[in-house]
């Protein structure tokens, strides 16, 4: 039956993960997928059976290991019952706290966080002044005129501490969530060799103790105008 998320369709039944799985396996001619996501649950689906579906597929040797993604706390362990979950995705970023419950839920169990947009969808990099009509992010609040104004101004501040480091506010956002947790991988998205350089400098970067508390004050007196991106999506 299925989910529409707007556009997305979400749909979890046991057929359909091994179909997904199946499908990728071809049109990517290789054996065997290293880690299979269940991107979305299914509200119509138990998330028992959408994983008991993917664990099939690591008992075929067609699957390595298995991951989840924007799961609450309670779906996230229901998953890891039925076959080990390895790592988990959700948004997280200086705009998106994660869930400490979540988080806790991770570490209990030895899963590993995956921040998704760890650069908010590239308003964290400090260089988004606007966005076209064509651009993905022109429906999302947080990038209308007014909103990326206001919050652009909030967020100000991470510029000159990046600055004092020597390092972009980019390298900066990613570096304050790899020294969250030493669990945590963020995925950002990059349109250039460039920026992927840029970003993979990030892992390189360490964060002094003060440092992080002055970027703590900072987050911590900024009040984000707009949803989040899921909530933008739905």
């Amino acid at each position: 039956m299925g989910f529409a998320f707007e556009e997305l369709l979400v749909n979890a039944e046991p057929k359909y993960v091994r179909g997904y799985a199946e499908s990728s396996l071809r049109n990517l001619g290789i054996d065997v997928i290293d880690l299979y996501y269940l991107h979305f649950p299914d509200p119509e689906v138990p998330i028992e059976d959408s994983v008991g579906a993917m664990a099939e597929l690591v008992a075929e040797g067609k699957v390595r290991h298995l991951g989840v993604s924007n799961v609450t706390p309670d779906q996230l362990r229901r998953a890891h019952a039925v076959h080990p979950v390895a790592a988990v995705q959700t948004e997280w970023s200086m705009w998106r706290p994660v869930d400490p419950d979540l988080l806790e839920a991770a570490r209990e169990l030895g899963i590993g966080v995956v921040p998704w947009s760890p650069l908010g969808a590239g308003f964290l990099t400090g260089t988004v002044q606007k966005v076209g009509a064509d651009d993905f992010r022109s429906n999302a609040p947080r990038f209308d005129a007014q909103s990326l104004a206001t919050n652009n101004a909030s967020y100000a501040a991470l510029q000159a501490l990046a600055a004092d480091l020597g390092i972009t506010r980019s390298q900066l956002a990613l570096a304050w969530l790899l020294h969250q947790d030493p669990a945590v991988v963020p995925i950002p998205g990059s349109r250039t060799p460039a920026h992927i350089v840029e970003n993979l400098a990030a892992a390189d970067i360490t964060l002094h103790p003060d440092t992080l508390t002055r970027v703590d004050a900072v987050l911590a007196r900024i009040k984000p105008v707009g949803g989040t991106l899921l909530q933008d999506a739905r």
